[in-house]
């Protein structure tokens, strides 16, 4: 993950995931709703996650 995903992560948490689903980007905006900091934290740990998943190399 980037820096300027990361940054987006904390300033916009559903835009930062919007190419992961519909279904992360409807929870990652219920969390952002409820409060800022779960959204920015999932959105965080999404993204943080598909970014060791694409440097797995099997």
């Amino acid at each position: 993950m980037g820096c300027g995903r990361a940054l987006l992560c904390i300033i916009l948490p559903p835009l930062a995931v919007l190419d992961r689903g519909c279904g992360t980007v409807v929870i990652v905006s219920l969390l952002t709703l409820s409060g800022w900091v779960p959204g920015a934290i999932a959105a965080l740990l999404l993204n943080y996650i598909a970014a060791q998943d694409v440097r797995r190399p099997w």
